[in-house]
């Protein structure tokens, strides 16, 4: 039997990009073969900063079903919204009391993301405690994250560890692990930064339900180099490298192969043969998505999932419960 159980949270904001695709969704669609794994819409993290209701309802909707359309078997995996399951918010309260002042104030989101800011949130201080109720509610093992997260599992790790430490083996110790990306994606206009939801400019990032032509354009427009070699190298060739990188993940070609492929022809060319990858990709993955959207089956899975989360994680809140001292019902 398999034991491992993988979580991960995905915050309702922004536009999901083809970044985010090759290098977290399609991963995810490739592990969950492998043990349990549960995909929480975080959408109680997303109002620790001011959020539009209609649009936050819209973009918890739409994250659900991006997930589905890129391959996410209900059957196989958990997806379900943070904030259907009250067992988050309530175990989130408990480790409050287990974690300090000094500890929140020295997380580093947390000062990147109130820094400049009229009005900051006690939410937005207090998030690391809710994410790590996240986390232990369900005996996970690990935790995909980038590097600007690790820091938010190391402090589930401190919770889990003092709240042991003082009642006895109660959670899991989940590990961080930085997935090895599918290829990075840069922005087509500074192929230097990574390609980014929230880039300024619109014409850096792709975006999964942007319309395939407008996606042509960007490619067609990318930014590459004064040369005329289609050739593999970060250093001098950021943006021909970066394209390279996308065409490769799309087509299932490695980066070699493509590199003899595209000798002697020019940008012109290759970029047109990455627009048409692109493109065919996005009208596929939007009809699932349409279809997925359209059927009505949405809020099924979205319930069912949330049933099946809640057995994992209400056992788990009665024994912290228990330990803490609260009387049963």
């Amino acid at each position: 039997m398999n034991n491992k159980i993988v979580f991960s949270g995905i915050q309702p904001s922004g536009n999901l990009h083809i970044g985010n695709y090759i290098g977290a969704v399609r991963q995810w669609v490739k592990g969950q073969n492998d043990g349990l794994n549960i995909f929480c819409v975080v959408d109680m993290h997303a109002i620790t900063v001011p959020q539009d209701p209609k649009t936050l309802a819209e973009k918890t909707r739409e994250i659900s079903a991006i997930i589905l359309a890129a391959g996410i078997d209900p059957d196989k995996s958990l997806l379900f919204v943070q904030s259907h399951n009250p067992d988050h918010a309530n175990l989130g309260w408990v480790l409050n009391c287990y974690l300090s002042m000094g500890q929140l104030n020295r997380m580093i989101q947390y000062k990147e993301k109130s820094d400049g800011k009229d009005f900051v949130s006690v939410g937005l201080f207090d998030y690391p405690a809710l994410m790590a109720a996240d986390i232990l509610l369900y005996g996970t093992t690990e935790v995909p994250v980038g590097e600007d997260q690790k820091q938010h599992v190391e402090l589930t790790r401190d919770a889990a560890q003092k709240f042991n430490s003082k009642y006895g083996q109660t959670f899991v110790m989940p590990a961080p692990v930085i997935p090895k990306e599918g290829g990075r994606v840069m922005s087509l206009v500074d192929p230097l930064k990574k390609m980014s939801k929230s880039d300024p400019n619109p014409n850096g990032a792709i975006g999964l339900l942007e319309d395939p032509k407008s996606a042509r354009k960007k490619i067609m427009s990318a930014v590459t180099d004064s040369g005329s070699e289609v050739k593999y190298d970060w250093e001098n060739k950021p943006g021909i490298s970066n394209l390279l990188e996308i065409l490769s993940q799309f087509s299932d070609v490695s980066v070699t192969e493509l590199e003899k492929k595209f000798a002697g022809q020019n940008y012109g060319q290759f970029k047109t043969a990455v627009a048409d990858e692109v493109e065919k990709f996005l009208i596929g993955f939007q009809k699932k998505y349409a279809e997925i959207s359209g059927s009505g089956k949405l809020d099924n899975i979205l319930k069912a999932g949330v049933q099946k989360a809640y057995q994992i994680s209400h056992p788990k809140l009665l024994e912290a419960y228990k330990k803490v001292g609260f009387l049963g019902q």
